[in-house]
C-alpha cells in the first residue's frame, strides 16, 4: 500500500507506541494526526522528543476520548484510524477502576461511532496480550480463553468486544491487533523494562514485584510494523491478530540479561508495593502469532537481546528524564 497523501488518525500519537506508530506513519509519507488528550501545559507528550522536522509534518489535535464531539471533530478528517488512545496502568486500575472503563470502553465506543457515522476506510482497534490472562495453554494463539485478571485488562476485553460487535452489526472495517509486551526506547517507567534500566543506570539496587512471571517482549519497531501490515491487509478486516515473538522469559532472567549488557552488577530485592494482587497476577504470557503470519505476513524481526542494547543505550541519554527511586504506578 502507499501510504503518501493518506489522511491519518492516531489516538493515544503522545504515548509509547503512539508516537513511534505516528513518526513511522509520517515517513511512509501519510498525512498524520495525533490526537493527544487535552491538558494546559501544552504538553504533546512523547512527540516532543521526536526531531523537529518530525514534528512539523504532525498535526496535533487536543481532545479527549471520552468526550464525543473532539472524537469526532479529528475522526472525520481522515480515512484511517489506529486507536491506541487508552489508561493503560495495570496497578492504577486496582485504584480507579472507572478511569479504564470510561477511557477503554466509553472512547472506544466513541471512535467506533465515529468511524461508522463518516464512512472511514479502515480502523485498527489497540488490544493487550493481559486479555488473554494466565496462560491456559502456550503458546497463546487467538482462540485463548479471556480472563479479566484486572479492572484493565475486563477493560481491554470490552472494548475488544466492542469493536467485533460493529463488525458484525454494521460491517465496520475494523481490525484488532493483540501486542503482548512491547519496549523500547521512549516508554514509560510503569513497564518492567524500564524499571530495571533506570534502577540498574542509576541506584545501587533493583526494586521489583514478582519474579516468577514470564513475558514474551516485542521491540517497538516489529509491533509498529504489526500496526502497518494489519492496517494494508485486506484478510485481517474483522480479525484479531497476536503481535508477538513466539518466546517466554521470566522477569528475573530478563533482570539477568539487563545486568549482563550494562555489565553493573547489583542485588535484586523483591518489593511488596510492587506485587499484584495474587489472583490478579498473570503468570505466563507468550504469544502464538502464526496468524500474523498468514494474514499479512508479519514475524519479528529484532532479537530481545538486540532490542535491549537499543533500549539501554536511549534511556541512558534520557536518564534526566526518569525519576529512578518512585514506583510508577
Amino acid at each position: 500500500m502507499n501510504w503518501n497523501g493518506v489522511k491519518v488518525l492516531v489516538t493515544g500519537a503522545g504515548g509509547f507506541i503512539g508516537s513511534h506508530l505516528t513518526t513511522r506513519l509520517t515517513e511512509l509519507g501519510a498525512k498524520t494526526y495525533a490526537f493527544i488528550r487535552y491538558n494546559s501545559r501544552n504538553d504533546k507528550g512523547l512527540i516532543e522528543l521526536l526531531p523537529k522536522e518530525a514534528q512539523k509534518q504532525i498535526e496535533v489535535i487536543s481532545g479527549d476520548l471520552r468526550d464525543p464531539e473532539s472524537v469526532r471533530s479529528a475522526v472525520k478528517l481522515v480515512q484511517y484510524v489506529f486507536h491506541l488512545g487508552a489508561s493503560i496502568a495495570i496497578p492504577y486500575s486496582y485504584i480507579n477502576p472507572r478511569d479504564a472503563v470510561e477511557t477503554n470502553i466509553v472512547g472506544t465506543l466513541n471512535i467506533l461511532s465515529a468511524v461508522k457515522d463518516f464512512g472511514i476506510e479502515r480502523v485498527v482497534q489497540t488490544s493487550s496480550s493481559e486479555v488473554y490472562g494466565t496462560a491456559l495453554y502456550s503458546p497463546i494463539d487467538e482462540k485463548h480463553p479471556l480472563q479479566a485478571q484486572s479492572p484493565y485488562s475486563a477493560s481491554k476485553i470490552g472494548a475488544d468486544k466492542l469493536a467485533e460487535s460493529f463488525y458484525l452489526s454494521y460491517d465496520l472495517p475494523v481490525s484488532i491487533i493483540r501486542p503482548f509486551n512491547t519496549y523500547g526506547p521512549r516508554q514509560s517507567a510503569r513497564a518492567v523494562i524500564p524499571t530495571i534500566i533506570i534502577q540498574n543506570l542509576s541506584l545501587d539496587k533493583i526494586r521489583l514485584g514478582s519474579l516468577h512471571p514470564t513475558r514474551d517482549f516485542t521491540y517497538v519497531e516489529d509491533t509498529v510494523n504489526g500496526f502497518i501490515k494489519i492496517a494494508e491487509s485486506p484478510n485481517t478486516i474483522g480479525k484479531t491478530v497476536n503481535i508477538g515473538t513466539g518466546k517466554e522469559i521470566s522477569i528475573g532472567d530478563l533482570v539477568n540479561m539487563v545486568i549482563s549488557l550494562t555489565g553493573k552488577q547489583m542485588e535484586v530485592i523483591t518489593d511488596d508495593e510492587r506485587i499484584r494482587p495474587k489472583a490478579s497476577e498473570v503468570g505466563r504470557l507468550i504469544a502464538d502469532y502464526s496468524k500474523a503470519k498468514v494474514l499479512m505476513n508479519w514475524e519479528p524481526t529484532i532479537s530481545l537481546e538486540e532490542g535491549l542494547k537499543i533500549t539501554i543505550e536511549w534511556f541512558n541519554e534520557f536518564l534526566y528524564r526518569y525519576k529512578a527511586n518512585i514506583y510508577n504506578v
